[in-house]
């Protein structure tokens, strides 16, 4: 199942409702990009990429999912084909479904000329088969981990994590999207029709030459802040359009991007409802018009379409309570922080059938979540995430990726935690600039942060959480199974430049 599924909407169609909207004509030409976009063949026929669906197939028991990783040449823009990597396609790769109880083996083929590897982003698994670091695949070899999928249904991911070259492989396009399922939200009724109202959107940026190739790390800057490009991409496709055939959309959102921040919202400001994060579902739907998604961060959000065009958008304040994000001003140190306002990215615009269909309404309620009252006692470790912001920078320097004081060593393991035990980890960011904290094997909870209380959308399970500039943020961690001595998890940055340069560490997950 190596196709994509595209919305079907005719030219003519697609720029009357365009026109209409004002969304699709006098879009600003990016100046990197006006070159490429004037090779283009076809103009206006963007209809958005929907990945496909790979359901694998069962033998004895059980699902096996075929994954092979090709080096490929990928139409961002019609009629520009740029060398690309791919899972089962031409760039990004398949939506894997799976549901929980199930035992699945992903037989994953490297066709590359170097190694690499694929980690599944918010898996609880055992650590072998986490594909981390220590888990590269060899060309011309086939991986082939086996598990059992035991977790609440989510959207999760899986991604390239060589190290120090997860930047440059997620970058060329080694990444995709996993819905796992269960009873429990499917007994919901919620938008779950694959390609109709229940979309996958992968959100991304980057960087091309005025010949469409992809342009990656050109300067110390681009380690420095994390590699951002000009041109916004939803699911591989410069700014695609999505014909919406149901009164109410489901969008599992992904900020796939290497270092980019996302403020989400839509063009004409409509609220929508947040029904779920990294993890799974939140206990009610949450009302807002803007979510602010760091790199690794999902939220799935329904929005009502009604009766005109709309897009999906980002930009705007990046305040998340108080913080660096939210203070910097600008000027070349506001840019590189990140204050103010982020760069204003049209993503995908949604436009409705002639004849809309109904949908199911949202449920008042999505999941019986427990409390949040950690016990007293619990341990506290804590992670201080530095990163040198010194003169030696701005000479063009390698300056220093750290926690704790220790940049990522492959032979060095830094925490060594107990199984199935409550701890909170305090996550101290010593820089100015914000580091989004992604840790492996867990879905934990966000207790606070700076000591105050954390947003309403953010009340649910993570696997990856924001830490602004200067903040400090407490998380609640239990790592349930899957003792393994010697195989360890990470910990790290999800800005991939930074992971890369070394803000990344090790644990492993050993009895009580």
């Amino acid at each position: 199942m190596t196709n994509i599924i595209h919305s079907g909407i005719s030219r003519r169609r697609l720029l009357k409702w365009g026109a209409a909207a004002g969304l699709l004509t006098g879009l600003p030409i990016f100046a990197r990009f006006e070159d490429f976009l004037a090779q283009a063949r076809v103009r206006g026929e963007r209809a958005l990429p929907v990945p496909a669906l790979l359901e694998g197939e069962v033998k004895n028991g059980v699902r096996h999912y075929d994954l092979a990783i090709r080096q490929n040449r990928h139409a961002f823009v019609p009629g520009v084909a740029t060398a690309t990597f791919g899972v089962n396609a031409t760039f990004l790769g398949a939506t894997l479904r799976l549901r929980r109880g199930e035992r699945v083996q992903m037989n994953v083929r490297n066709e590359l000329a170097e190694s690499t590897t694929v980690h599944w982003h918010g898996m609880i698994l055992p650590a072998a088969m986490d594909g981390g670091p220590h888990q590269e695949i060899a060309p011309a070899a086939t991986w082939r981990p086996v598990f059992r999928v035991d977790q609440p249904a989510a959207t999760l991911w899986y991604h390239a994590h060589p190290h120090k070259r997860t930047g440059r492989h997620v970058w060329n396009g080694l990444a995709g999207l996993m819905i796992v399922e269960d009873d429990a939200e499917a007994a919901l009724p919620l938008p779950r029709d694959y390609g109709v109202d229940d979309i996958p959107v992968v959100l991304q940026d980057r960087q091309f030459d005025a010949d469409g190739r992809l342009v990656y790390v050109t300067s110390m800057h681009d380690v420095m802040m994390g590699m951002e490009g000009d041109v916004p991409l939803c699911n591989g496709a410069f700014q695609p359009v999505f014909e919406a055939r149901r009164k109410l959309l489901r969008l599992r959102v992904l900020n796939g991007a290497n270092a980019s921040f996302y403020n989400i919202g839509f063009s004409d400001g409509r609220p929508f409802h947040v029904i779920a994060t990294d993890g799974g579902l939140l206990q009610k739907p949450v009302q807002r018009r803007r979510v602010l998604l760091t790199p690794g961060e999902r939220v799935e959000i329904v929005v009502p379409v009604g009766e005109k065009p709309f897009a999906l958008v980002s930009g705007g304040q990046t305040a998340t309570g108080g913080g660096m994000m939210g203070s910097m001003m600008g000027g070349m140190m506001g840019g590189m922080m990140r204050g103010g306002d982020l760069p204003k990215h049209t993503f995908l615009t949604i436009i409705p059938a002639p004849v809309t269909e109904s949908s199911p309404g949202l449920p008042d309620r999505l999941a019986e979540l427990p409390p949040l009252r950690p016990a007293r006692g619990l341990r506290v470790r804590r992670f201080n995430l530095q990163m040198g912001m010194g003169p030696g920078m701005m000479m063009g320097m390698r300056a220093p990726f750290a926690i704790n004081g220790k940049a990522m060593d492959m032979n060095v393991i830094n925490e060594i935690v107990p199984v199935n035990t409550d701890e909170i980890w305090e996550i101290r960011n010593t820089s100015p600039m914000p580091h989004p904290f992604h840790v492996h094997d867990t879905q934990f909870r966000v207790l606070s942060r700076s000591g105050g209380a954390v947003a309403a959308h953010e009340a649910g399970y993570k696997d990856t959480v924001l830490v602004d500039g200067r903040e400090v943020v407490r998380i609640l961690v239990r790592f349930r199974d899957h003792v393994d001595p010697e195989t360890p998890y990470m910990y790290h940055c999800h800005i991939l430049e930074h992971e890369d340069a070394g803000m990344m560490g090790q644990f492993t997950v050993v009895r009580a």
